[in-house]
C-alpha cells in the first residue's frame, strides 16, 4: 500500500474520532443519555485523535498506528450497547 493511503487512512481516523467525541459530548449535553459509559467510550477517540494529530502535525505516518485504530474503532462500535449497558449498572447499582 502506498504512503498517500496511509496518509488518507490516517486523517480519516482523526476526523472520524473527532466526530465520534463530538457527537458523545452532545448527546450528553443535550440528549438524555448516560453520562458515564458515553464520556468512557469516547476516551479512546480523544487517543486516537491526539495521536492522529501529532502524526499529521509532524508528517510522520504508521500503519501500526492505522492499524490499531482501526481495530479500536471496529471493537468500540461493536461492543458500545454492551458496555454502556453494564457501566450504567455498575454506575447505578
Amino acid at each position: 500500500m502506498s504512503h498517500r493511503n496511509l496518509v488518507i487512512l490516517t486523517k480519516i481516523i482523526l476526523f472520524y474520532s473527532i466526530f465520534y467525541v463530538a457527537m458523545k459530548l452532545g448527546v450528553v449535553i443535550f440528549g438524555n443519555a448516560w453520562p458515564v459509559p458515553n464520556l468512557l467510550l469516547s476516551l479512546p477517540y480523544v487517543i486516537l485523535a491526539l495521536i492522529s494529530w501529532w502524526q499529521v502535525k509532524q508528517e510522520k505516518f504508521s500503519w501500526i498506528f492505522v492499524f490499531l485504530g482501526a481495530a479500536v474503532i471496529i471493537l468500540t462500535r461493536v461492543y458500545e450497547t454492551q458496555f454502556s449497558l453494564w457501566v450504567q449498572q455498575m454506575v447505578t447499582g
